[in-house]
C-alpha cells in the first residue's frame, strides 16, 4: 500500500479542492426547490468516478432523485465490493447557528466545516478517491461498484424499487457502508450493527375548544397530561420498552460478542461530556456501547400541545 499512500500524499490538495467543489452543491433532498441541484450533484459524482478510473459510471433515474452507479471490474473471478453512499444532505436551517456559509466549505482546526462534509459526501468521495489512488498505483485487488443515492435523508423511498430492478447490476460479495460513526478522531472503527427505524405519530384530542383552566381544570382531562402518561408508560423502571412484541425479533448478543464490545476503547466519561449530560441512561444490563449500537430503543422526537 506504500504506492497508494504516496499517491494520496502527492495529490492531497487536489483531493480536498475536488471535495470542496462537491460540498458546494446544495443537494437538499427535502426541498423541491433544489431538485436541479440534486441532478447536478449526481452528475458531478458520475464525472468524478469516471475521472477516478471507473469503467462505467452513470446517473440512473428513479421515481425521485437519481442514483449514481459506477464500477471498475478488474477480473470477473475476483471478489466484488459494493460501496453504498448518499449525496443528499439535510436542510441547513437555522442559518444563524452557522459560523460560515454551509455550502462554502472551510478548513478550520484540521477539520472541514460545511454541510455534507461528514454526512455523507465526505465518506462517499473518500471511496472515489481511494479507487483512484489504488488504480493509479496498480494495486486494486478486487472489483468495485458504487451505488450513491440521493434520498437517504428523506427515507430512501425510491431505492427499493431501483434495487429490485437492478439486482444483477448490484451483485457483489460485500457491501461497504461508511455513513457510520467512529469511537474517536484517531480510532478506526467498524460498525457491527445498524438499527432500522419505525416512526409513529400520536395525536391526543380532548374538548372541542380551548378551555380556561380556572373554570374547567380538574374536571376535564388535559390531552397533554394524558399524552405524557402514555409516553411514560412506554418504558419500565429498568429502561425496557413495554410495547408488546417489541423485542420478538431482536437477536441477543452472544457472550463472546459482548466481550468483544467491551474491548472497544470507549470512554463513557468523554461520551457524556461531549453531549453535556452527567450520566447515560437506557436499558439496564447492557453497556452504553450495546445500547447505542445493537439494542433497540424508543425515543420521543418532539412533543407539543395547546
Amino acid at each position: 500500500m506504500e504506492k497508494v499512500k504516496r499517491y494520496i500524499d502527492e495529490h492531497r490538495e487536489r483531493f480536498v479542492e475536488e471535495l470542496f467543489s462537491l460540498l458546494r452543491i446544495p443537494s437538499i433532498s427535502a426541498d423541491s426547490a433544489h431538485r436541479g441541484d440534486m441532478v447536478r450533484c449526481a452528475e458531478h459524482l458520475r464525472d468524478a468516478l469516471l475521472s477516478a478510473g471507473a469503467d462505467r459510471a452513470e446517473v440512473m433515474p428513479t421515481n425521485g432523485d437519481p442514483i449514481v452507479y459506477g464500477e471498475k471490474i478488474v477480473d470477473s473471478a475476483a471478489p466484488t465490493v459494493l460501496v453504498y453512499g448518499h449525496y443528499d444532505v439535510m436542510p441547513v436551517d437555522p442559518l444563524d447557528e452557522w459560523k460560515t456559509d454551509p455550502f462554502e466549505p472551510v478548513l478550520r482546526d484540521g477539520r472541514i466545516w460545511g454541510r455534507g462534509a461528514d454526512d455523507d459526501k465526505g465518506q462517499s468521495f473518500m471511496h472515489v478517491k481511494a479507487l483512484e489512488a489504488m488504480i493509479s498505483a496498480g494495486e486494486l485487488p478486487c472489483n468495485v461498484k458504487f451505488m450513491i443515492e440521493g434520498e437517504e435523508e428523506i427515507g430512501s423511498a425510491s431505492i427499493t424499487t431501483w434495487c429490485a430492478r437492478h439486482k444483477e447490476l448490484l451483485r457483489s460479495d460485500v457491501i461497504l457502508v461508511s455513513d457510520t460513526s467512529m469511537l474517536g478522531w484517531d480510532v478506526p472503527s467498524i460498525t457491527c450493527g445498524l438499527r432500522g427505524l419505525c416512526y409513529v405519530q400520536v395525536t391526543v384530542t380532548g374538548p372541542d375548544r380551548d378551555l380556561h383552566s380556572g373554570l374547567y381544570g380538574g374536571a376535564v382531562a388535559d390531552p397533554a397530561v394524558v399524552l405524557s402518561k402514555m409516553i411514560a408508560s412506554l418504558t419500565d423502571a429498568d429502561g425496557r420498552v413495554t410495547v408488546p412484541g417489541f423485542y420478538d425479533r431482536v437477536r441477543e448478543l452472544s457472550p463472546a460478542e459482548r466481550t468483544d464490545f467491551g474491548r472497544a476503547p470507549f470512554c463513557e466519561a468523554a461520551f457524556c461530556k461531549s453531549i453535556g449530560v452527567r450520566e447515560t441512561a437506557g436499558e439496564k444490563g447492557y453497556s452504553t456501547m450495546e445500547r447505542i449500537g445493537v439494542r433497540p430503543s424508543l425515543d420521543v422526537n418532539g412533543i407539543w400541545g395547546g
